[in-house]
């Protein structure tokens, strides 16, 4: 029996990985970064100085931390935008599924690779 190989259990779980990290995380991080720091409640206004987020972004644990966040949800927002195209009626041809999966790819590249060059 000759089965043909797929590749949607990998955006699939990506997809997966990046809506559970959403559900937990976003609206955590949506509250401290724009709620809770701005108006000091829990935490000094200097939480989130340019020297603080720049040791986070120079420690190996926040780089992976900064990576999975970055890409996950990105993984999981272009997967989402590419089915809400074709619920719509759209027909997303192989291109516009590379397109949407290669901005994906592509911002992780870049997150990466700026994370690197951070020191």
């Amino acid at each position: 029996m000759n089965m043909k190989r797929s590749n949607k259990p990998i955006f699939w779980s990506l997809f997966g990985a990046g809506g559970m990290l959403a559900a937990l995380f976003g609206p955590v991080l949506v509250f401290i970064t724009g709620i809770a720091v701005p108006l000091g409640l829990g935490a000094s206004k200097d939480a989130m100085s340019y020297q603080n987020v720049l040791a986070l972004a120079q420690s190996g644990l926040g780089k992976l931390a900064l990576f999975l966040v970055i890409t996950l949800f990105l993984f999981h927002g272009c997967h989402r935008m590419y089915h809400f195209v074709h619920d719509f009626g759209v027909h997303v041809s192989p291109a516009m599924k590379a397109a949407f999966h290669g901005f994906a790819a592509l911002g992780s590249l870049a997150a990466l690779v700026l994370l690197i060059r951070v020191g």
